[in-house]
C-alpha cells in the first residue's frame, strides 16, 4: 500500500537538496528556500505541475511507474533512494543491477578469516566462485576443474536417472530447492544471459530438471541444519547460513557449528591440519566435479 504522507515528505527532501545548476538548470536570482522550484521539478519529469504538487501534498493520484522513474531521474536518486520512492508509492522496485561472478576483495579476506568455518561464494546460476581453506574438504579441490563444471546445479543434475543418489529423499529436496532457487534468479535478472543458457542447457540434458523446472517453485534458499556423514570426519551437524552480498546477485554459504559441539571439534582440528598459506580462490576436482558431496547436495 502506498504511503501517501511518507511519498510527499521525501519528494519535498530530495527537491529541497538540489540546486538548479545540479540538473542543468540556470540560476534565476535569490531563493526563497533552498533546492528547486516545484515547476522546475515538474519540467524535469515531464509531469503537470498541478499533478507534482498534489504529489508534495499528499493527495496526489497513485502515481505511475513511469512517472515515479521520471521523478527518480529528475532528482537523480540513487539505486537505495529510487528503491524508496517506488516502494514508498506502492511499487516494486525495477531491478537494473545485473549479476556478477567476480566476488569482492573484502569477501575474499573474509573467506581467509574465518577461521574454523567452512565458507564459500556462490553466483546467481549457482557457480561456486570462491571459497576458504576448509571448504574443500565438503566441496573438493575447485582449482583443477574448468569453470563449466563448478556449478551446484550441474553437480545434482549429472547424476543419470538411475542413479541410486535420486533414492535419497534429502537430496531430491534439496534438488528441487535449487531448481526454485534458479527460478527466483531467472526472475530478478530477466534475460540474463548466463542464466538463460544454463536453463536451457538443463532442460535439454535432465528430465528430472524439466518436471521441477515446469512445476515454476519460485524460492530463494534459506538458512538450513544439514545433517551429513562425512567420508573423512564422520557425522557432522551444522546450520547452513546463507549471506548475501550486496549488488551482485552473490551469496556466501557458511556451515556454522554450535559452540562445543562434535561438529565444531571436527572443523576445528580440519583447521590445526590445514597448511599455512592462501586460503581463498577464484572458483572440484574433476571427480568432484560429476557428483555433488554430500554436504553440497543434502
Amino acid at each position: 500500500m502506498p504511503n501517501r504522507a511518507e511519498l510527499a515528505a521525501f519528494l519535498r527532501s530530495r527537491r529541497h537538496r538540489l540546486h538548479p545548476a545540479d540538473v542543468g538548470l540556470p540560476g534565476t536570482g535569490p531563493r526563497r528556500t533552498p533546492g528547486l522550484r516545484r515547476q522546475e521539478v515538474a519540467q524535469l519529469a515531464g509531469i503537470s505541475v498541478d499533478y507534482y504538487i498534489r504529489l508534495e501534498q499528499g493527495r496526489g493520484s497513485h502515481p505511475s511507474r513511469q512517472v515515479l522513474g521520471a521523478l527518480a531521474r529528475a532528482f537523480m536518486l540513487t539505486a537505495d533512494e529510487r528503491d524508496y520512492l517506488f516502494r514508498t508509492a506502492g511499487e516494486l522496485p525495477p531491478h537494473l543491477e545485473r549479476p556478477t561472478s567476480t566476488p569482492p576483495e573484502a569477501v575474499r579476506h573474509l573467506l581467509d578469516a574465518m577461521d574454523g568455518v567452512p565458507a564459500y561464494v556462490v553466483d546467481a546460476k549457482g557457480d561456486v566462485v570462491a571459497w576458504n581453506r576448509l571448504a574443500r574438504h565438503f566441496v573438493g579441490d575447485l582449482d583443477q576443474a574448468p569453470p563449466e563444471r563448478r556449478n551446484l546445479l550441474r553437480w545434482i543434475f549429472g547424476h543419470a536417472a538411475a542413479d541410486p543418489a535420486w533414492d535419497d529423499e534429502h537430496t531430491v529436496a534439496f534438488a528441487a530447492a535449487m531448481v526454485a532457487d534458479l527460478r527466483a534468479a531467472y526472475g530478478r535478472y530477466s534475460g540474463d544471459p548466463g542464466i538463460e543458457a544454463l536453463v536451457d542447457e538443463l532442460l535439454a540434458a535432465s528430465d528430472r530438471f524439466a518436471d521441477m523446472w515446469s512445476a515454476r517453485a519460485v524460492q530463494r534458499r534459506r538458512p538450513i541444519v544439514k545433517r551429513v556423514d562425512h567420508p573423512e570426519l564422520g557425522p557432522l551437524e551444522f546450520e547452513c547460513q546463507l549471506l548475501d552480498v550486496p549488488g551482485t546477485g552473490q551469496r556466501l554459504i557458511a556451515y556454522c557449528a554450535a559452540p562445543g559441539s562434535p561438529t565444531r571439534e571436527a572443523f576445528r582440528r580440519l583447521q590445526a591440519e590445514e597448511p599455512p598459506g592462501t586460503g581463498t580462490a577464484p572458483a572440484c576436482t574433476a571427480a568432484h566435479a560429476a557428483t555433488a558431496p554430500a554436504a553440497i547436495r543434502r
